[in-house]
């Protein structure tokens, strides 16, 4: 069995609205609560971390689901939201909604573009961010799938 270890130095000068800094190998960037939870809002803070987690896994999971099937793919892109809910003082993270778009060439085949549609779906199911925040976060795919012109 191999195992893959990650590591994240983080400075944290002190105090709620304070700015801290991480350094996660490639990701480096300054860190704090966001305006929208009356914090400073400079760099990034969990919340976008968390959802840019689940959105990069489940895009590169699909991508290479794609080139696994061998599907002729024209274009993907990617739009997800977080949402947190906020009861008597308690931050919840409580949804993530992808909505990928993904098109296929122009000569793809219907049951390559069902196969899409498969795809788009047991992604979302099966990357490693996704399972991991499963029965704690509710994960919502809206995708549009399409042949292009």
């Amino acid at each position: 069995m191999a195992e893959h270890h990650f590591y994240l130095k983080a400075d944290w000068p002190g105090g709620r609205n304070n700015v801290g800094f991480i350094d996660a190998g490639q990701l480096k960037t300054k860190i704090s609560i966001p305006t929208e939870m009356d914090g400073p809002g400079i760099g990034t803070n969990p919340d976008e971390m968390l959802l840019g987690a689940a959105a990069t896994c489940y895009m590169i999971t699909l991508a290479a689901m794609i080139e696994r099937a061998d599907l002729p793919l024209h274009s993907m892109s990617l739009e997800s939201e977080g949402i947190v809910d906020v009861t008597n003082g308690v931050f919840t993270y409580k949804k993530i909604i992808h909505k990928p778009k993904v098109s296929l060439k122009g000569n793809a085949k219907e049951e390559q573009l069902e196969k899409l549609a498969y795809l788009t779906e047991k992604a979302e199911k099966t990357c490693m961010i996704s399972k991991a925040i499963k029965g704690n976060v509710e994960l919502e795919l809206q995708a549009n799938v399409y042949i292009e012109d």
